[in-house]
């Protein structure tokens, strides 16, 4: 299988260090053009699709080996092999922070640092002592919505994803994109994001991380993003004061600031 071709995997900026972006749910590479490009003049910049997302191939979409977000850290693993990625900085948003995370503990020899952006390895609460901002019963009535009313669960989900002060055409964007996607892979790829638990993976990551991290962020609240900073050695946490999920599309400015920031050690 051609796994660049699978993954849909561009390519773009210099031939010196690597670094890797990585789209959250329900996104495709598209959610990064406004950050990846600055740094294409210091980095070779490695983009691509999760399976069931943007380009790639849907074809390659396993029911097992996908059921969980494993499934999709081997994919970046693949991707990243076939891409010839060497201690790279790794992006990644949302989901893909955690699937960055299990890929780091597999192969640490593959990255150099990890910038996490609105990272939660647990969206369900679990009291008294972990707080992930979601009740069971609202995730599984998100994910049953997924199935009887797709249009209406993008144009629920994506203002609280965005956040309210987001720019109407970015929010329109990412129901746009919601819609897009698969609609099955992407019921699972849910299922696989919302209600895992890789709360025991942060302390085994020996790489060094940043975590950026919005103050008022409804999908992955301060408290998920402080409990990672404390349970992830040779972390460090910078938080944005601005609403939402998506930083790196509400204020890219920022987000490449602090990303540039980190890569300086500064």
């Amino acid at each position: 299988m051609d796994i660049l071709r699978r993954n849909n995997v561009t390519f773009r900026g210099q031939a010196g260090p690597d670094m890797v972006f990585a789209h959250g749910f329900g996104c495709d590479q598209q959610m990064w053009r406004f950050v990846a490009p600055t740094f294409e003049a210091t980095h070779r910049v490695v983009l691509f699709d999760h399976i069931g997302c943007g380009g790639s191939d849907t074809k390659a979409y396993d029911a097992e080996r996908h059921a969980n977000i494993q499934g999709y850290a081997d994919d970046l693993l693949e991707v990243m092999q076939a891409a010839d990625v060497r201690d790279a900085v790794f992006v990644g948003h949302s989901v893909s922070a955690m699937i960055g995370v299990l890929a780091s503990i597999a192969q640490p020899q593959l990255f150099s640092s990890l910038v996490l952006v609105g990272p939660s390895p647990r969206y369900l609460n679990a009291p008294p002592d972990y707080t992930g901002g979601f009740e069971r019963a609202d995730i599984d009535g998100l994910i049953d919505m997924m199935e009887t009313n797709m249009l209406g669960w993008a144009d629920f989900l994506a203002p609280v994803v965005m956040g309210t002060q987001s720019p109407a055409d970015l929010t329109s964007e990412l129901k746009a994109s919601f819609c897009a996607n698969d609609a099955y892979i992407a019921r699972r790829f849910a299922m696989a994001t919302f209600l895992g638990d890789n709360r025991a993976d942060l302390p085994r990551v020996s790489v060094p991380s940043l975590i950026i991290q919005c103050a008022d962020d409804a999908i992955a609240p301060l408290a998920v993003g402080q409990y990672v900073h404390q349970h992830l050695k040779g972390s460090m946490m910078e938080v944005l004061d601005a609403s939402g999920h998506c930083p790196h599309m509400t204020h890219p400015e920022q987000t490449i600031a602090l990303i540039a920031r980190y890569l300086a050690g500064d």
